[in-house]
């Protein structure tokens, strides 16, 4: 699982034209599910942006986390993180999950997340247009398999 982590000052998803999620101070989270993630992926995932500590303190250090800072996170499906772009110039997406487990994992990564942060969410497998106002601009990747 690949989790492409931004902080932000606010985040929204429209689908359609229509807005159907919108966060203040928190992450955007892309998040592309793999095609052997498990379970373990999405605790030691959650486990980590809960933990990671990228808001500034006073002294404008990195040290607080999202739950310090009472953030807010968005989740937007993003299977184009799985692409790889190592041969030709058309990205491959064979290390993607099927989509529908890849939507269930998904879903219950957003599930567990939301027993510590508030949480929103983009719509699986739509085409979503994100608005991402980046603060720093902080952005971190994070692969469960690398965790």
């Amino acid at each position: 699982m690949i989790a492409l982590i931004q902080r932000v000052t606010a985040s929204w998803v429209k689908v359609e034209n229509k807005e159907i999620a919108r966060i203040g101070k928190g992450y955007n989270i892309l998040l592309g599910v793999m095609e052997d993630d498990t379970d373990e992926d999405i605790q030691k995932l959650v486990k980590k942006i809960c933990n990671l500590r990228i808001f500034p303190d006073e002294n404008m250090k990195f040290d607080k986390n999202i739950l310090q800072v009472r953030g807010e996170i968005l989740v937007i499906s993003q299977f184009t993180l799985a692409g790889n772009i190592e041969r030709g110039n058309r990205p491959d997406f064979s290390a993607a999950m099927e989509p529908k487990r890849a939507k269930e994992l998904y879903e219950q990564f957003c599930k567990e997340l939301a027993k510590k942060v508030p949480v929103q969410k983009g719509e699986f497998g739509a085409m979503m247009e994100v608005g991402i106002i980046n603060d720093g601009p902080v952005t971190i990747i994070a692969d469960s398999k690398k965790l």
